[in-house]
């Protein structure tokens, strides 16, 4: 069991105001739920954002399309990072897309996954602008493996595309070099974090927050969320996102101290 952040505040933090936070959104700044679509923030953590983000830089990465992830956050001048870093937006202009080459093979990709995935109950299919996206959360267990096999057979029919894995769910995404680790270190270069020796922090719950744990040990720690503790290149960890707002909070609380 790899230890809690909230328990070691100060080796996270030190006595330096110098933090960059980024963070995962579903399963992190949300719970995960039985459709995606209902995953809306607390009033109480868009405060604790909202707050934090007036004392370091904040973005958020997540594998939600970019227009979705900051309609749900809705907090002007942070970073927006959709589609697990492939479309990114921020405050003064800050603009990166990767993948519009890619368009038209996801579409014939959603277009055959959909009817492929019509056969099984439960299963979902959400077209996102880089990505398309197979849920089966719920679908029967005996019908699982029909998702991934569903998603399999229309991947191999097009080389341009990869597939990755989440929590109930399998994504096909343009064939790429770049995913969330590398949309981190790419965001510290292009604001001139790096020159500035920020400490960072990334938080995230899923298989594709392992990329950005591994990127960010050099420059700061990984904290993984949820009750398990797989096999994970994170440092830290939290049970939930009340805890993820805890350990917020007191980030917050304990910059404005050493401004004081």
């Amino acid at each position: 069991m790899i230890p809690s952040a909230l328990e070691h505040i100060q080796e996270i933090a030190g006595h330096s105001d110098r933090l960059g936070v980024f963070l995962d959104y579903d399963g992190t700044l949300t719970p995960i739920v039985s459709h995606p679509q209902d995953a809306w923030l607390t009033d109480s953590m868009r405060e604790t954002l909202r707050e934090l983000a007036g004392s370091v830089p904040l973005a958020i990465l997540s594998g939600r399309d970019l227009n979705d992830v900051r309609r749900r956050v809705d907090i002007d001048g942070i970073v927006y990072a959709g589609s697990h870093g492939f479309d990114i937006a921020g405050a003064g202009g800050l603009r990166k897309q990767l993948g519009v080459a890619y368009l038209s093979v996801l579409d014939k990709a959603e277009s055959e996954l959909r009817e492929a995935l019509d056969e099984i109950a439960g299963a979902q299919l959400e077209r996102k602008h880089f990505s398309v996206a197979a849920h089966y959360r719920n679908v029967n267990e005996k019908d699982a493996l029909g998702v991934a096999q569903a998603v399999d057979a229309v991947a191999a029919r097009h080389d341009e595309l990869r597939r990755i894995d989440g929590k109930k769910v399998y994504e096909l995404l343009p064939r790429i070099e770049w995913d969330k680790g590398k949309a981190m270190l790419w965001l510290l270069e292009a604001l001139g974090l790096e020159r500035e020796n920020i400490r960072a922090i990334y938080i995230g719950d899923d298989i594709t927050d392992e990329d950005a744990f591994r990127a960010v040990k050099e420059r700061g720690v990984g904290i993984l969320v949820g009750d398990e503790s797989p096999p994970t290149s994170a440092t830290y960890s939290l049970k939930d996102p009340s805890e993820v707002e805890q350990f917020l909070q007191k980030i917050t609380d304990r910059l404005h101290a050493a401004r004081l």
